[in-house]
Formats: structure tokens, sequence, C-alpha cells
């Protein structure tokens, strides 16, 4: 390991309201929430039941669904957590490391899908429950992209960047993943924890640094 130090970075060099500065993307902050199969979803709130949407999310056709359950770990219960639509192949619940903790659960950090091996919980609703074997995570933080984004940026599919945020509290997220799609919007993800510690509200700028190859 190099005993040389890390150069500094300027913050102050990098105007984060500049309109002519294409690397600057929107940021937005993911509370707790989880996806369901629809047979999951009749568990809980009974047969041919189907979700509710109450508003539409940046990323085409998900949207935050009216209904809420209750997830029970071995510590502890987060209540009302609202499930996301639509339905999918796989029911997942993506917490902050804070309500992980609280629920005493030692979610491993894994990107949105990756499920395999986690730990499961108990979610009630309330015609029912489903006792998850697994399905626990803490969701990595990423960046949606748009096709179209990827090729005015030069970034491809799966490709790694810095990102630098703004603020009085400026915070670098290394190595951050993006997820290169047609159906994507441009937005980076991150979760509450994350979001406190850099002092980020929905909708800021942050800047993606390319990382050298």
């Amino acid at each position: 390991m190099s005993d040389k130090a890390l150069p500094a970075i300027d913050f102050s060099v990098i105007n984060f309201n500049d309109p002519d500065n294409k690397y600057l993307i929107p940021i937005n902050v993911s509370n707790r929430h989880l996806h369901v199969t629809q047979e999951d979803l009749e568990k809980l709130f009974g047969e041919g039941h189907k979700l509710t949407s109450i508003k539409d999310l940046t990323q085409p056709g998900q949207y935050a669904c009216d209904e809420t359950v209750n997830i029970v770990g071995p510590k502890g219960i987060l209540e009302k957590v609202r499930i996301l639509g639509p339905c999918r192949k796989q029911t997942q619940i993506e917490l902050a490391q804070t309500d992980a903790r609280k629920l005493g659960i030692k979610a491993p950090l894994r990107n949105s899908g990756n499920v395999e091996g986690s730990p499961g919980c108990v979610l009630v609703g309330p015609k029912g429950y489903v006792l998850l074997k697994e399905g626990v995570i803490l969701a990595a933080t990423h960046i949606h992209m748009h096709t179209g984004d990827g090729e005015r940026l030069d970034i491809a599919d799966q490709e790694f960047v810095d990102v630098y945020t703004p603020g009085k509290k400026h915070v670098v997220f290394c190595d951050i993943m993006v997820r290169v799609h047609p159906q994507f919007a441009l937005d980076m993800h991150v979760d509450t924890d994350e979001a406190n510690a850099a002092l980020i509200s929905g909708g800021q700028k942050v800047l993606i640094v390319k990382k050298t190859k």
C-alpha cells in the first residue's frame, strides 16, 4: 500500500448549480420499503387483492402503494412499511442499516434483486402474515440511467463511478454501480442513513466523476 496521501478534493471549484455540466444528476432518498409477489400480497391483504397506487416514483412504471405492512424481526418491529408496485417475481425488503438493527437482522449489502441467502422476517398484513425464509437486504447505492444518458455521458451498464455531493457536509460515494436501461430515468438512489450522513435532500444534484480505467 502506498504511503502517499490521497489528493485533496477542492469542492469550492464545483458548481452544483451549473446547468451546462452534463455530469450533474438528481439524487433521491429511498426510505425503507418492500416489493411483494402477487401470492404474498393476497396472503397479507386477502384473495384477489390488487395494489393501489398513490404516487408515481422517479422510475417509469414504479409507484408507491397505499398498502403497508408490519415487518417483524428477532428484536423489534417496523410498522407501516410501504409496498412499492408493481408486484414482482420475488418478495424483497430493502432497509437502511438503522432499520435492520432495530429488527435484529444482519442484512447484507446487495444489489436489488439479489436476495439469495439473505435473512428472512415475518410480514404482517390486515388479513394474514407471510413467513419469509430470505429477502431482507440493505440495497446498494446505485444510479439509474437511460440508454440515451449513458451514450451522452459515455457510461456503460454496470460501470462504476464516484459521486460528489453538495452542501455543508460534503461526502464522496465511491464505486457506485450505474444501471443503464431503455426503461430507466436518470436518478441516483441512497437510503435514509446515507442521506442523513451527507445532509442530502431529495431532488438535489450530485456530480458523477468517471473512474480511471
